[in-house]
């Protein structure tokens, strides 16, 4: 009879510790990033030469047709939004595609004016 202590299989390593640094490092992740609404559409912006970055406020969609986009409201809807929440003390931005016609942007300009709105921004893209 052998009554020597049996020998000792060496311990596997817990993974459970990195499963719960992952999880720690996923939930800061996801606290601490901006999440953007998706463009409406494919817009293309006219370039220009900046100085500085645009703030994203609030953004008025034109694609080349014309057509308007502002917070899930599209053409009436959107001006009609517009008006809604317009204050003298934030500007709307105004992300028009490049190919755009001048008279179809000049009419929205025009429209956002009658709307109540005195500053307005047309955002571009860097040269």
């Amino acid at each position: 009879m052998d009554f020597s202590a049996p020998t000792r299989r060496p311990r596997s390593e817990s993974i459970v510790p990195m499963i719960n640094v992952v999880f720690l490092l996923l939930i800061f992740f996801l606290m601490t990033s901006n999440l953007a609404r998706p463009e409406p559409f494919d817009v293309a912006p006219p370039s220009a030469s900046l100085e500085t970055e645009p703030e994203v406020e609030r953004v008025l969609y034109v694609d080349k047709t014309g057509k308007t986009s502002f917070e899930g409201a599209e053409d009436a809807a959107a001006l009609a939004a517009i008006t809604a929440i317009a204050d003298d003390e934030q500007a709307i931005q105004v992300r028009a595609d490049g190919e755009v016609e001048a008279r179809v942007l000049a009419g929205l300009l025009q429209k956002l004016a009658l709307a109540g709105l005195s500053r307005v921004e047309l955002i571009v893209t860097a040269q």
